[in-house]
């Protein structure tokens, strides 16, 4: 936007600065809270607080957020029983300060100047913004990228966009303004309730969307993990959350016509493949890719990688009885993982730096 609305406080400045607090649920996270911690500690902007409740898990995960506390005074943790990442989320939210609310799952991470430019940009912006956004490279257990790479350039009142074209991306992406969420409200509690959880984000997004206008920081600031053995499973909840998510939006805008609902949710099946594919669950792949079809055709179709991901599953599945002799899931896995640790490693950073338009297949 060329017009200045609020003029950038000097970082040397402290003072004159917002407060933005990192919003981090933790679930049994040891295995990789620390790289987050560092990641958010880490950032050029220094004025944040780093709220991380604990959800009842039963690992080192409050040890070692106890150990960055000793460290850093931004640090703070809560804790409660189970109640799933909405509750979590919220919690971290009512006992927060800072003007600004950022939100990252505990196995995710950032990289040195996400918060920094979103402030900026909100600084920049219109009061009409409520959201500002970034790009996400995913990234494999070791924390390095694995060739995906997921950006959008949605801007403005974009909640009708949000369904013509592909979501903003993952829940620790944006930078919200406290006082616009607290407006639409926190977290949605009740889909864990209904066996439901995985697209809380997306719920919160829609929400804000339907009243704000977004913004997007169009660089890779974000490090979205992918864990193997979670995300196939994990198709299923989200699938239902999605849908639950959708209906109520249908509800509340009857003007969204029903082929954009179909082609939106064709994606997110096509999404839901994908997560199946890296997962090693051929099964479940062909069966994702077979409902987004069914849903949108003619805009599938339109994708040759599809092609030859349908017909790899179908391969894999017909080769299952051999192939299970020698390699399992996991073992699979391990060699996906040595491959593009190999590729990582012999990459040119001119390599690294390309962003690929779509997820690959």
């Amino acid at each position: 936007m060329s017009e200045t609305y609020n003029v950038y406080p000097n970082l040397d400045s402290y003072d004159t600065l917002p407060l933005v607090s990192v919003i981090i649920p933790a679930y049994n996270a040891e295995k990789f809270i620390a790289a987050t911690l560092e990641s958010v500690l880490s950032q050029s902007y220094k004025k944040i607080e780093v709220v991380i409740v604990d959800d009842g898990s039963g690992d080192r995960t409050v040890e070692i957020v106890q150990e960055f506390a000793a460290k850093d005074n931004r640090v703070i943790l809560f804790q409660q029983s189970n109640s799933g990442v909405a509750a979590a989320r919220n919690l971290a939210i009512q006992k927060s300060k800072g003007e600004y609310i950022a939100p990252i799952d505990a196995d995710d991470i950032w990289y040195p100047e996400k918060i920094e430019k979103q402030v900026q940009c909100m600084f920049q912006a219109s009061p009409s913004v409520g959201l500002v956004y970034t790009w996400t490279a995913h990234i494999n257990e070791e924390g390095l990228p694995t060739g995906t790479y997921h950006r959008c350039n949605l801007e403005g009142n974009v909640l009708t966009a949000i369904f013509c074209e592909e979501p903003i991306g993952n829940a620790s992406v944006p930078l919200i303004r406290r006082s616009y969420l607290e407006k639409v409200g926190l977290y949605d509690t009740n889909l864990k309730e209904q066996d439901a959880q995985g697209l809380e984000d997306f719920d919160i997004y829609l929400r804000i969307a339907e009243h704000y206008e977004f913004r997007v920081i169009p660089e890779v600031l974000v490090g979205y993990r992918q864990v193997f053995g979670s995300m196939s499973r994990n198709t299923l909840t989200m699938a239902k959350s999605y849908n639950l998510v959708v209906e109520n939006i249908r509800l509340r805008h009857p003007e969204i016509s029903t082929d954009i609902y179909n082609r939106h949710r064709s994606e997110m099946y096509y999404w839901f493949a994908f997560m199946s594919k890296q997962s090693g669950d051929h099964w479940r792949t062909l069966s994702w890719l077979i409902k987004a079809l069914l849903l949108a055709p003619k805009n599938l179709l339109r994708r040759p990688m599809l092609y030859k991901t349908f017909l790899l599953a179908i391969l894999y599945i017909l080769a299952q009885p051999i192939t299970s002799l020698f390699w399992t899931p996991q073992s699979w896995y391990q060699f996906r993982k040595k491959l593009i640790r190999n590729r990582n490693s012999s990459s040119s950073s001119d390599n690294k730096s390309c962003i690929p338009l779509e997820m690959k297949f």
